[in-house]
Protein backbone atom coordinates (compact mmCIF):
# COMPACT_ATOMS: atom_id res chain seq x y z
CA UNK A 1 0.00 0.00 0.00
CA UNK A 2 1.27 3.56 -0.64
CA UNK A 3 1.98 5.58 2.31
CA UNK A 4 -0.98 8.05 1.46
CA UNK A 5 -3.56 5.46 2.41
CA UNK A 6 -3.68 6.15 5.87
CA UNK A 7 -7.50 4.95 6.62
CA UNK A 8 -6.67 1.59 4.22
CA UNK A 9 -3.55 0.76 6.46
CA UNK A 10 -5.14 1.35 9.80
CA UNK A 11 -6.05 -1.74 11.62
CA UNK A 12 -9.52 -2.33 10.34
CA UNK A 13 -11.49 -2.92 13.53
CA UNK A 14 -10.64 0.60 14.69
CA UNK A 15 -12.32 2.12 11.31
CA UNK A 16 -15.48 -0.66 12.22
CA UNK A 17 -15.83 -0.26 15.73
CA UNK A 18 -18.22 2.17 15.75
CA UNK A 19 -21.82 0.62 16.29
CA UNK A 20 -23.60 3.86 15.27
CA UNK A 21 -25.77 4.40 17.85
CA UNK A 22 -25.73 7.69 18.19
CA UNK A 23 -24.66 8.08 22.02
CA UNK A 24 -21.73 10.68 20.85
CA UNK A 25 -24.33 12.86 18.72
CA UNK A 26 -25.58 15.24 21.48
CA UNK A 27 -21.82 15.64 22.80
CA UNK A 28 -21.15 17.13 19.45
CA UNK A 29 -21.05 20.78 19.30
CA UNK A 30 -21.08 21.02 15.61
CA UNK A 31 -23.80 18.53 15.36
CA UNK A 32 -25.76 19.83 18.30
CA UNK A 33 -25.42 23.13 15.98
CA UNK A 34 -26.25 22.00 12.95
CA UNK A 35 -28.16 18.64 13.24
CA UNK A 36 -26.71 17.31 9.84
CA UNK A 37 -25.71 13.70 10.10
CA UNK A 38 -22.18 14.44 8.16
CA UNK A 39 -21.02 16.61 11.25
CA UNK A 40 -21.53 13.90 13.50
CA UNK A 41 -18.79 11.73 14.93
CA UNK A 42 -21.10 9.28 13.73
CA UNK A 43 -22.07 10.72 9.90
CA UNK A 44 -17.82 11.25 9.97
CA UNK A 45 -16.68 7.70 10.54
CA UNK A 46 -19.04 6.47 8.29
CA UNK A 47 -17.27 8.40 5.50
CA UNK A 48 -13.99 7.19 6.92
CA UNK A 49 -14.86 3.79 7.22
CA UNK A 50 -16.47 3.96 2.83
CA UNK A 51 -12.91 5.41 2.12
CA UNK A 52 -11.16 2.58 3.84
CA UNK A 53 -13.57 -0.21 2.00
CA UNK A 54 -12.59 1.75 -1.29
CA UNK A 55 -16.25 3.21 -1.39
CA UNK A 56 -15.64 6.63 -1.40
CA UNK A 57 -12.47 9.01 -2.98
CA UNK A 58 -10.85 11.17 -0.85
CA UNK A 59 -12.11 14.60 -2.34
CA UNK A 60 -13.00 18.18 -0.66
CA UNK A 61 -16.48 17.74 0.65
CA UNK A 62 -14.51 14.90 2.54
CA UNK A 63 -11.58 17.08 3.46
CA UNK A 64 -13.99 19.78 4.54
CA UNK A 65 -16.04 17.76 6.78
CA UNK A 66 -12.97 16.50 8.23
CA UNK A 67 -11.47 19.99 8.80
CA UNK A 68 -15.19 21.50 9.96
CA UNK A 69 -14.75 18.56 12.87
CA UNK A 70 -12.81 20.48 16.26
CA UNK A 71 -11.28 17.36 17.09
CA UNK A 72 -12.60 18.05 21.15
CA UNK A 73 -13.20 14.21 21.68
CA UNK A 74 -16.09 14.52 23.91
CA UNK A 75 -17.54 11.60 21.56
CA UNK A 76 -14.58 9.40 21.92
CA UNK A 77 -16.04 9.83 26.33
CA UNK A 78 -19.40 9.13 25.41
CA UNK A 79 -18.65 6.21 23.22
CA UNK A 80 -19.53 2.87 24.80
CA UNK A 81 -17.90 1.27 22.22
CA UNK A 82 -14.64 2.83 22.72
CA UNK A 83 -13.91 3.81 19.73
CA UNK A 84 -10.38 5.77 19.29
CA UNK A 85 -11.73 8.60 17.49
CA UNK A 86 -8.33 10.48 18.07
CA UNK A 87 -6.40 8.17 15.98
CA UNK A 88 -9.29 7.55 13.01
CA UNK A 89 -9.48 11.68 13.07
CA UNK A 90 -5.82 12.77 12.72
CA UNK A 91 -5.33 9.99 10.17
CA UNK A 92 -8.29 11.06 7.60
CA UNK A 93 -6.64 14.18 8.12
CA UNK A 94 -3.39 12.74 7.13
CA UNK A 95 -5.18 11.16 4.24
CA UNK A 96 -6.02 14.69 3.47
CA UNK A 97 -3.33 16.25 3.01
CA UNK A 98 -1.14 13.79 1.52
CA UNK A 99 -4.13 13.40 -1.56
CA UNK A 100 -3.81 17.40 -1.22
CA UNK A 101 -7.19 17.65 -2.18
CA UNK A 102 -7.17 21.70 -0.33
CA UNK A 103 -4.18 22.48 -2.03
CA UNK A 104 -3.90 26.08 -3.28
CA UNK A 105 -1.22 28.26 -3.51
CA UNK A 106 -2.72 30.44 -0.71
CA UNK A 107 -2.95 27.49 1.69
CA UNK A 108 0.10 25.90 0.53
CA UNK A 109 2.25 28.97 1.35
CA UNK A 110 0.64 29.27 4.92
CA UNK A 111 0.78 26.09 5.95
CA UNK A 112 4.41 25.94 4.38
CA UNK A 113 5.80 29.06 6.77
CA UNK A 114 3.42 27.92 9.77
CA UNK A 115 3.42 24.31 10.35
CA UNK A 116 6.88 23.14 8.00
CA UNK A 117 8.82 25.58 8.82
CA UNK A 118 8.18 28.06 11.78
CA UNK A 119 7.28 25.46 14.77
CA UNK A 120 9.85 23.13 13.19
CA UNK A 121 12.13 25.11 15.03
CA UNK A 122 11.02 27.29 17.89
CA UNK A 123 14.28 29.84 17.90
CA UNK A 124 12.10 30.75 14.30
CA UNK A 125 9.01 31.04 16.70
CA UNK A 126 10.70 32.62 19.40
CA UNK A 127 12.27 35.51 16.87
CA UNK A 128 8.71 36.14 15.66
CA UNK A 129 7.66 36.78 18.65
CA UNK A 130 10.45 38.94 20.03
CA UNK A 131 9.05 41.05 16.98
CA UNK A 132 5.54 41.09 18.39
CA UNK A 133 6.96 41.91 21.46
CA UNK A 134 8.45 44.78 20.23
CA UNK A 135 6.15 46.11 18.18
CA UNK A 136 3.55 46.36 20.92
CA UNK A 137 5.65 47.35 23.82
CA UNK A 138 6.70 50.53 21.32
CA UNK A 139 3.00 51.24 21.26
CA UNK A 140 3.00 50.77 17.42
CA UNK A 141 0.17 48.20 17.94
CA UNK A 142 -2.07 50.99 19.76
CA UNK A 143 -0.91 53.62 17.39
CA UNK A 144 -2.24 51.51 14.69
CA UNK A 145 -5.73 50.26 16.28
CA UNK A 146 -6.20 53.91 16.73
CA UNK A 147 -5.32 55.37 13.27
CA UNK A 148 -8.50 54.53 11.67
CA UNK A 149 -6.33 51.96 9.36
CA UNK A 150 -7.56 48.72 9.90
CA UNK A 151 -10.81 49.88 8.50
CA UNK A 152 -9.70 49.56 5.45
CA UNK A 153 -8.87 45.76 5.56
CA UNK A 154 -10.94 43.46 5.00
CA UNK A 155 -13.29 41.99 7.49
CA UNK A 156 -11.60 38.85 8.37
CA UNK A 157 -7.85 40.41 8.76
CA UNK A 158 -9.51 42.78 11.23
CA UNK A 159 -11.37 39.84 13.24
CA UNK A 160 -7.77 38.54 13.19
CA UNK A 161 -5.89 41.65 14.51
CA UNK A 162 -8.11 42.28 17.26
CA UNK A 163 -7.55 38.30 18.47
CA UNK A 164 -3.52 38.93 18.32
CA UNK A 165 -2.29 37.94 21.51
CA UNK A 166 0.00 39.68 23.78
CA UNK A 167 3.98 38.83 23.94
CA UNK A 168 5.27 37.96 27.56
CA UNK A 169 7.93 40.37 28.78
CA UNK A 170 10.13 37.37 29.37
CA UNK A 171 10.16 33.81 27.76
CA UNK A 172 10.51 30.79 29.66
CA UNK A 173 14.14 30.53 29.04
CA UNK A 174 14.66 34.09 31.17
CA UNK A 175 12.63 33.25 33.91
CA UNK A 176 13.17 29.65 34.71
CA UNK A 177 17.00 28.42 35.29
CA UNK A 178 18.13 25.04 33.22
CA UNK A 179 17.97 23.46 36.35
CA UNK A 180 15.97 24.18 39.40
CA UNK A 181 16.65 22.66 42.72
CA UNK A 182 13.79 20.94 44.84
CA UNK A 183 12.63 23.45 48.07
CA UNK A 184 13.96 20.86 50.95
CA UNK A 185 14.22 17.32 50.10
CA UNK A 186 14.42 16.55 46.75
CA UNK A 187 11.96 13.99 46.26
CA UNK A 188 11.65 13.13 42.60
CA UNK A 189 13.33 14.32 39.34
CA UNK A 190 11.17 15.80 36.40
CA UNK A 191 11.36 17.55 32.70
CA UNK A 192 9.40 20.67 32.42
CA UNK A 193 8.30 21.08 28.70
CA UNK A 194 7.75 25.19 28.21
CA UNK A 195 5.29 24.33 25.22
CA UNK A 196 5.14 26.95 21.93
CA UNK A 197 2.52 29.71 21.74
CA UNK A 198 2.76 28.97 25.60
CA UNK A 199 6.23 30.00 25.94
CA UNK A 200 5.22 33.14 24.00
CA UNK A 201 2.04 33.89 25.68
CA UNK A 202 1.87 32.39 28.66
CA UNK A 203 5.40 31.97 30.05
CA UNK A 204 4.74 33.09 33.57
CA UNK A 205 2.06 29.38 33.53
CA UNK A 206 5.70 27.64 32.97
CA UNK A 207 7.41 29.66 35.46
CA UNK A 208 4.77 29.00 38.05
CA UNK A 209 4.49 25.35 37.22
CA UNK A 210 8.16 25.33 38.05
CA UNK A 211 7.81 27.07 41.12
CA UNK A 212 4.77 24.37 42.23
CA UNK A 213 7.38 21.73 41.47
CA UNK A 214 10.38 23.01 43.76
CA UNK A 215 7.75 23.64 46.23
CA UNK A 216 6.85 19.76 46.02
CA UNK A 217 10.10 18.22 46.17
CA UNK A 218 10.79 18.41 42.66
CA UNK A 219 14.51 19.10 41.08
CA UNK A 220 12.92 20.26 37.79
CA UNK A 221 15.10 20.59 34.59
CA UNK A 222 14.13 22.77 31.55
CA UNK A 223 16.40 23.29 28.74
CA UNK A 224 16.14 26.91 27.02
CA UNK A 225 15.62 25.55 23.77
CA UNK A 226 12.84 22.86 22.82
CA UNK A 227 11.41 21.69 20.50
CA UNK A 228 7.72 21.82 19.39
CA UNK A 229 5.80 18.58 20.89
CA UNK A 230 4.61 17.79 17.42
CA UNK A 231 0.77 17.87 18.36
CA UNK A 232 0.21 20.81 15.61
CA UNK A 233 1.44 18.95 12.76
CA UNK A 234 -0.98 15.56 13.79
CA UNK A 235 -3.75 17.51 14.23
CA UNK A 236 -3.43 19.27 10.85
CA UNK A 237 -2.32 15.93 9.03
CA UNK A 238 1.03 16.59 9.35
CA UNK A 239 2.16 12.86 9.94
CA UNK A 240 5.86 12.32 9.19
CA UNK A 241 6.74 15.92 10.74
CA UNK A 242 4.66 15.09 13.82
CA UNK A 243 7.24 11.37 13.74
CA UNK A 244 10.17 14.07 13.78
CA UNK A 245 9.20 16.23 16.37
CA UNK A 246 8.40 12.99 18.56
CA UNK A 247 11.72 11.67 18.25
CA UNK A 248 14.00 14.66 18.66
CA UNK A 249 11.62 15.49 21.97
CA UNK A 250 12.41 11.81 23.02
CA UNK A 251 16.23 12.67 22.30
CA UNK A 252 15.97 15.31 24.32
CA UNK A 253 14.50 14.16 27.53
CA UNK A 254 15.34 10.25 27.98
CA UNK A 255 12.25 9.13 29.80
CA UNK A 256 14.81 6.71 31.68
CA UNK A 257 16.11 9.84 33.22
CA UNK A 258 13.17 11.30 34.63
CA UNK A 259 10.77 10.64 37.30
CA UNK A 260 8.03 12.25 35.00
CA UNK A 261 7.89 14.31 32.36
CA UNK A 262 5.39 17.46 33.43
CA UNK A 263 3.04 18.99 30.79
CA UNK A 264 0.82 21.89 31.65
CA UNK A 265 -1.09 22.53 28.45
CA UNK A 266 -4.34 19.91 27.75
CA UNK A 267 -3.84 19.98 24.07
CA UNK A 268 -0.35 19.19 24.16
CA UNK A 269 -0.52 16.48 27.07
CA UNK A 270 -3.13 14.49 24.87
CA UNK A 271 -0.29 14.41 21.60
CA UNK A 272 2.77 13.89 24.04
CA UNK A 273 1.01 10.81 25.55
CA UNK A 274 0.86 8.66 22.07
CA UNK A 275 4.22 8.35 21.02
CA UNK A 276 3.96 4.96 21.02
CA UNK A 277 1.74 4.92 18.82
CA UNK A 278 2.90 7.52 16.39
CA UNK A 279 6.47 5.85 16.70
CA UNK A 280 4.93 2.20 16.13
CA UNK A 281 6.68 1.20 13.48
CA UNK A 282 9.95 2.78 14.23
CA UNK A 283 12.18 -0.16 15.51
CA UNK A 284 15.19 2.53 16.92
CA UNK A 285 12.30 4.49 18.96
CA UNK A 286 9.40 1.72 19.42
CA UNK A 287 10.54 0.83 23.11
CA UNK A 288 11.46 4.59 24.23
CA UNK A 289 8.64 5.97 23.20
CA UNK A 290 6.19 3.38 25.32
CA UNK A 291 8.19 4.25 27.94
CA UNK A 292 7.76 8.37 27.12
CA UNK A 293 4.47 7.75 27.17
CA UNK A 294 4.12 6.28 30.75
CA UNK A 295 6.42 9.04 32.07
CA UNK A 296 4.67 11.61 30.53
CA UNK A 297 2.17 13.34 33.60
CA UNK A 298 -0.37 16.65 32.89
CA UNK A 299 0.81 18.84 36.02
CA UNK A 300 -2.34 18.19 38.16
CA UNK A 301 -2.10 14.91 37.59
CA UNK A 302 1.43 14.40 38.85
CA UNK A 303 0.80 16.51 41.66
CA UNK A 304 -2.19 14.56 42.99
CA UNK A 305 0.15 11.33 42.47
CA UNK A 306 3.25 12.87 44.67
CA UNK A 307 -0.11 14.31 46.61
CA UNK A 308 1.01 18.05 46.98
CA UNK A 309 1.59 20.28 49.80
CA UNK A 310 -2.11 22.43 50.51
CA UNK A 311 -1.05 26.05 51.08
CA UNK A 312 -1.48 27.07 54.54
CA UNK A 313 -2.49 30.22 53.63
CA UNK A 314 -5.27 31.63 51.47
CA UNK A 315 -5.67 34.14 48.56
CA UNK A 316 -5.97 37.79 48.03
CA UNK A 317 -9.11 38.22 45.73
CA UNK A 318 -7.66 40.06 42.54
CA UNK A 319 -10.34 42.18 41.33
CA UNK A 320 -9.76 42.22 37.74
CA UNK A 321 -12.11 45.16 37.42
CA UNK A 322 -15.09 46.82 38.25
CA UNK A 323 -17.17 43.78 38.02
CA UNK A 324 -20.87 44.00 36.17
CA UNK A 325 -23.96 44.70 37.91
CA UNK A 326 -25.06 41.28 37.41
CA UNK A 327 -21.43 39.61 38.89
CA UNK A 328 -21.67 41.95 41.45
CA UNK A 329 -25.13 40.28 43.12
CA UNK A 330 -24.00 36.13 42.62
CA UNK A 331 -22.40 34.16 44.65
CA UNK A 332 -20.67 37.00 46.74
CA UNK A 333 -20.11 35.04 49.91
CA UNK A 334 -17.86 37.30 52.38
CA UNK A 335 -14.35 35.89 52.48
CA UNK A 336 -14.21 33.75 49.68
CA UNK A 337 -12.48 34.16 46.23
CA UNK A 338 -15.24 32.07 43.53
CA UNK A 339 -13.47 30.88 40.89
CA UNK A 340 -14.60 28.37 37.77
CA UNK A 341 -13.61 25.73 36.07
CA UNK A 342 -13.54 25.47 32.33
CA UNK A 343 -12.64 22.00 31.26
CA UNK A 344 -9.69 21.71 28.48
CA UNK A 345 -11.62 19.31 25.46
CA UNK A 346 -7.91 17.32 25.39
CA UNK A 347 -7.21 17.58 28.90
CA UNK A 348 -10.45 15.67 30.08
CA UNK A 349 -11.91 14.12 26.89
CA UNK A 350 -7.95 13.16 25.84
CA UNK A 351 -6.15 12.63 29.07
CA UNK A 352 -9.10 12.02 31.05
CA UNK A 353 -7.38 13.96 33.68
CA UNK A 354 -10.65 15.88 35.17
CA UNK A 355 -10.83 15.75 38.99
CA UNK A 356 -6.97 16.40 39.59
CA UNK A 357 -8.05 20.10 38.77
CA UNK A 358 -10.57 20.49 40.78
CA UNK A 359 -8.33 18.94 43.46
CA UNK A 360 -6.17 21.32 43.15
CA UNK A 361 -8.22 24.19 43.02
CA UNK A 362 -10.17 23.00 46.25
CA UNK A 363 -7.32 22.38 48.07
CA UNK A 364 -6.69 26.41 48.01
CA UNK A 365 -7.83 28.50 51.47
CA UNK A 366 -10.87 30.81 51.09
CA UNK A 367 -11.25 29.40 46.69
CA UNK A 368 -14.53 28.75 46.20
CA UNK A 369 -14.78 26.52 43.36
CA UNK A 370 -18.47 27.35 41.77
CA UNK A 371 -18.97 24.44 38.85
CA UNK A 372 -19.29 25.90 35.47
CA UNK A 373 -22.36 24.61 32.78
CA UNK A 374 -20.83 23.01 30.32
CA UNK A 375 -17.97 22.94 31.71
CA UNK A 376 -16.73 20.00 29.11
CA UNK A 377 -18.34 21.67 26.22
CA UNK A 378 -15.45 23.10 23.84
CA UNK A 379 -14.89 26.78 24.10
CA UNK A 380 -14.02 26.84 19.85
CA UNK A 381 -10.27 27.25 20.15
CA UNK A 382 -9.72 23.81 19.43
CA UNK A 383 -5.88 24.02 17.76
CA UNK A 384 -6.32 26.77 15.49
CA UNK A 385 -9.84 26.39 14.99
CA UNK A 386 -11.00 29.35 15.71
CA UNK A 387 -8.68 31.01 13.22
CA UNK A 388 -9.78 28.71 10.36
CA UNK A 389 -13.63 28.14 11.57
CA UNK A 390 -13.97 31.34 13.48
CA UNK A 391 -17.86 31.65 12.68
CA UNK A 392 -18.82 27.69 14.67
CA UNK A 393 -16.08 29.14 17.04
CA UNK A 394 -17.68 32.28 17.54
CA UNK A 395 -20.88 30.77 18.45
CA UNK A 396 -19.21 27.66 20.79
CA UNK A 397 -17.13 30.96 22.52
CA UNK A 398 -20.33 33.04 22.98
CA UNK A 399 -22.03 30.07 24.69
CA UNK A 400 -19.26 29.55 26.80
CA UNK A 401 -18.69 32.76 27.71
CA UNK A 402 -22.45 33.43 28.72
CA UNK A 403 -21.81 30.03 31.51
CA UNK A 404 -19.24 31.61 32.70
CA UNK A 405 -21.06 35.06 33.25
CA UNK A 406 -24.06 32.70 34.99
CA UNK A 407 -21.65 31.06 37.20
CA UNK A 408 -20.75 34.88 38.97
CA UNK A 409 -17.46 34.23 39.54
CA UNK A 410 -14.63 37.20 38.44
CA UNK A 411 -11.98 34.46 37.90
CA UNK A 412 -11.96 31.37 35.22
CA UNK A 413 -9.35 28.75 35.35
CA UNK A 414 -8.82 26.50 32.45
CA UNK A 415 -5.36 24.21 31.66
CA UNK A 416 -4.43 24.91 27.94
CA UNK A 417 -3.44 27.88 26.28
CA UNK A 418 -5.61 27.85 23.89
CA UNK A 419 -8.66 28.05 26.12
CA UNK A 420 -6.62 30.56 28.13
CA UNK A 421 -6.41 32.99 25.05
CA UNK A 422 -10.15 31.91 23.72
CA UNK A 423 -11.77 33.20 26.85
CA UNK A 424 -9.61 36.36 26.93
CA UNK A 425 -10.91 37.54 23.60
CA UNK A 426 -14.49 36.10 24.85
CA UNK A 427 -14.38 38.31 27.85
CA UNK A 428 -13.04 41.52 25.85
CA UNK A 429 -15.48 41.03 22.87
CA UNK A 430 -18.32 40.60 25.49
CA UNK A 431 -16.90 43.58 27.62
CA UNK A 432 -16.61 41.55 30.71
CA UNK A 433 -14.44 42.00 33.45
CA UNK A 434 -12.69 38.62 34.13
CA UNK A 435 -9.31 37.19 35.48
CA UNK A 436 -8.82 34.01 32.54
CA UNK A 437 -5.71 32.30 34.81
CA UNK A 438 -4.22 28.69 34.83
CA UNK A 439 -4.84 26.54 38.24
CA UNK A 440 -1.49 26.04 38.65
CA UNK A 441 -0.99 29.78 38.63
CA UNK A 442 -3.28 30.61 41.72
CA UNK A 443 -1.97 27.18 43.43
CA UNK A 444 1.68 29.21 43.25
CA UNK A 445 -0.15 32.71 44.61
CA UNK A 446 -1.27 30.51 47.18
CA UNK A 447 2.10 29.46 48.09
CA UNK A 448 3.86 32.83 47.58
CA UNK A 449 0.83 34.40 50.27
CA UNK A 450 1.85 32.18 52.84
CA UNK A 451 5.92 32.82 52.19
CA UNK A 452 5.32 36.34 52.29
CA UNK A 453 2.77 35.78 55.59
CA UNK A 454 5.89 33.83 56.98
CA UNK A 455 8.00 36.32 56.09
CA UNK A 456 6.14 38.96 57.95
CA UNK A 457 5.50 37.42 61.17
CA UNK A 458 9.43 36.61 61.08
CA UNK A 459 10.23 40.05 61.01
CA UNK A 460 7.58 40.84 64.20
CA UNK A 461 9.07 38.36 65.90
Amino acid sequence: MAKEAHLKNLDYSVVQQCMHCGLCLPTCPTYDATKLERHSPRGRIALMRAIADARLDVTKAFADEMYFCLGCLACQTACPAGVNYAELFEHARAEVEERRVLSSPKRNLIRGFAVSWLFMDLRRLQLVGQAMRLYQQLGLQTLLRRSGILKLLPKRLRELEAITPTIQPQFTAEMVAPITPAVGVRKYRVAMLIGCAQDLIFSDVNRDTVEVLAQNGCEVVTPPEQSCCGSLHAHNGEWTLAQQLARRSIDQFPPEQFDAIITNAGGCGSHLRHYAKLLADDPAYRERAALWDAKVKDIHEWLVEIQFRVPNSGLRVQDPGTPTKELETRNSKPGTFPVTYHESCHLSHGQKVVTQPRRVLEAIPNLRLVELPEATWCCGSAGIYNLTQPEMAGKLLDRKIQHIKATGALTVATANPGCLLQLVNGAAQHGLKLRVVHPVTLLAEAYRQASHSTQNETREL
